[in-house]
């Protein structure tokens, strides 16, 4: 017999132990500081500055909006999230950056609703000298519990599982490190993102994803420690002892990563 499940509590609180009680294989009950509904999208939706956004949207402490995860689930449509943007500056010029984003979000949604079979299978072949049978099926354990030995990585990915939220940077820092660092398939890091993330969705996660491995795109993206450096906030450790991997030139990681197509370019 089902047991039927409550639905009204009196607080944040009771509601989040009556979860931990239903989710007793969590070791890390903890509940994420983003809360669902219409009435906190609103809030947040009040706040946003778009000119700021566009200055520091890079900075991992940047003035993001943190809407995502209300537009991925319809609490806030692209429409309205534009329309209070527009309404908070009249020289539309200094909010475009603001705008383009949103135009992301829809663009792969178009691109998912033409091309379906593009979300979990390679559009093109990686630009990396590697082909896909190169690449693990699966994610490391130590990378999903954020136990890797790169504080970079592992600040991350603890941000992810703990909060279900990372910055765009983030997110590019890890789907790099997983692809090229550690020479695993975009599907599975795309699939441990979905798992964890309130705002993704397989559109912009996963095609996302493709382009950083390249099979979207015409070069896989990486980056180092000194580009971590110039956008992170001050809670990162961002120590060369404790990103060694990461602690390169471009020209001497693309040599470490890619062997294979640096020499058929020489």
């Amino acid at each position: 017999m089902l047991t039927k499940l409550q639905k009204q509590f009196s607080n944040r609180v009771q509601l989040t132990n009556y979860l931990a009680e239903l989710s007793p294989w969590l070791n890390d009950k903890s509940a994420s500081p983003i809360q669902g509904g219409e009435k906190a999208a609103l809030a947040l939706l009040e706040l946003i500055d778009p000119i700021g956004y566009g200055i520091t949207r890079n900075y991992i402490d940047g003035n993001v909006t943190y809407l995502s995860p209300y537009i991925r689930h319809g609490i806030l449509t692209l429409n309205k999230v534009r329309n209070e943007a527009l309404a908070k500056c009249s020289n539309h010029e200094q909010i475009e950056t603001f705008i383009k984003e949103l135009a992301w979000r829809d663009f792969w949604q178009r691109i998912y609703y033409l091309n379906p079979h593009w979300i979990w299978q390679d559009i093109e072949l990686y630009k990396t000298g590697f082909q896909s049978a190169d690449y693990s099926e699966s994610l490391p354990l130590d990378i999903a519990e954020a136990n890797t030995g790169i504080a970079i990585i592992d600040y991350f990915a603890s941000q992810l599982v703990q909060t279900g939220y990372i910055h765009n940077h983030g997110r590019m820092y890890l789907a790099s490190y997983i692809i090229h660092w550690r020479r695993i398939k975009w599907q599975a890091g795309a699939r441990w993102f979905l798992q964890h993330l309130l705002d993704g969705d397989p559109a912009s996660n996963n095609l996302s994803w493709q382009w950083v491995a390249s099979t979207f795109s015409n070069k896989p993206y990486i980056f180092n420690l000194e580009n971590v450096k110039k956008y992170a906030s001050p809670d990162m450790d961002i120590s060369p002892e404790s990103n060694k991997p990461l602690n390169a030139t471009y020209e001497e990681l693309n040599k470490i990563l890619f062997p294979l197509r640096v020499s058929q370019n020489d």
